[in-house]
């Protein structure tokens, strides 16, 4: 017997190993893939510098003019790379809102955490306080933190409850949305004049107002929250298999669920104190990543982030050329591509009920 199982096992173990391959090739491709959108987004532009000029202002800048200077290290990349960052940090936090959900159609927008950190920051901008310790930008990203927080542990409260499926979550993040809104909008009403030009192209979504003290906060936050999405991912493909079956293999369901709620809210409130609200990037992210790399969420969730920055970086770049001369809100652009694509796992989903 033992002579029959062995060709089984070594072809199964050389299928493993060529299949751990092409999910690392495809990672590096996607990677590679950011790269080129990212000097595709430097390169676009109403200043008419061409690449190869912005790649020597990017490897010897002491050679540029004081204003090309200016435009490519404190306008184009800032801008860049902040579309970069809030793409792979929605991306990442859908990924992992739908493996602790096992909800194809959860993400930070869908089910109101973006709506619920908006509302927050939106507090902060129309009412502003004042703190010793910390700045206006920091004031925001808190208020917004603990609005999504607070979100984040009613939809965690609400699958406790008996009864409570995947489509009272649904509903209930739907509900939420609407909610936050209606209040955002009564605060734009509340608002003076200059407040609310503020605060209305705020909502749209935009990277337009990227600096790099700012940047570095989002980098800060997603290098502490990304080792430890990877840490829990082998655990969170086990809670993908049914909560019984991962409680059978020694997982702590419940404490999973709750540490991946605060890495949730605060990739999400960080990414909306700075940028806005930006729509669908944390729902089509994860399922193209899926597509390609499958159900492993060891690989799920890095793909999962590389592909939500590759979609915002081009849709960056789509929201300069779209309308010559003027820069379109990048959550226009995300809102108009994301909505097919909403409606078409809507219908997937709804034949497999």
């Amino acid at each position: 017997m033992t002579a029959h199982l062995n060709p089984a096992v070594v072809a199964a173990s050389h299928g493993y190993r060529r299949l751990l391959a092409r999910r690392v090739s495809l990672l590096v491709g996607i990677g590679i893939a950011l790269v080129a959108a990212v000097l595709l987004d430097l390169s676009t532009g109403s200043s008419g510098m061409s690449l190869g000029a912005l790649i020597d202002g990017l490897l010897h800048p002491q050679n540029l003019a004081v204003t090309d200077r200016v435009i490519i290290w404190n306008v184009r990349l800032p801008y860049a790379l902040m579309a970069v960052l809030v793409g792979a940090a929605l991306s990442l936090a859908g990924a992992e809102m739908q493996a602790i959900l096992n909800n194809p159609l959860a993400s930070p927008f869908t089910l109101g955490v973006s709506s619920a950190a908006a509302l927050g920051a939106s507090l902060i901008i129309v009412f502003p306080v004042s703190s010793a310790l910390l700045s206006r930008d920091s004031l925001v990203a808190l208020s917004a933190f603990v609005f999504a927080c607070g979100s984040m542990f009613l939809l965690h409260g609400m699958s406790r409850l008996r009864g409570a499926g995947v489509e009272t979550l649904v509903l209930f993040g739907i509900a939420l949305v609407f909610s936050c809104n209606a209040l955002v909008a009564l605060l734009q009403l509340l608002a003076t004049e200059d407040v609310l030009q503020q605060l209305v192209f705020w909502s749209l979504g935009s990277v337009a107002r990227a600096n790099w003290d700012k940047l570095s906060i989002l980098a800060i936050v997603m290098a502490l929250i990304m080792p430890f999405s990877l840490q829990a991912s082998s655990r969170m493909t086990l809670l993908r298999m049914g909560e019984d079956r991962a409680q059978s293999f020694g997982v702590d369901v419940r404490r999973l669920r709750f540490f991946s709620l605060l890495r949730i809210s605060l990739l999400s409130a960080t990414a909306v104190a700075f940028v806005g609200t930006i729509g669908f990037i944390g729902l089509v992210g994860p399922h193209i990543a899926r597509i390609l790399i499958g159900e492993d969420q060891r690989f799920l969730f890095p793909a999962s982030a590389l592909v939500g920055a590759l979609l915002l970086s081009l849709s960056s770049v789509v929201s300069k050329i779209i309308m010559p001369g003027v820069i379109v809100p990048v959550g226009i652009v995300t809102a108009l591509v994301g909505v097919p694509i909403f409606v078409a796992l809507v219908f997937k989903r709804g034949r497999q009920l």
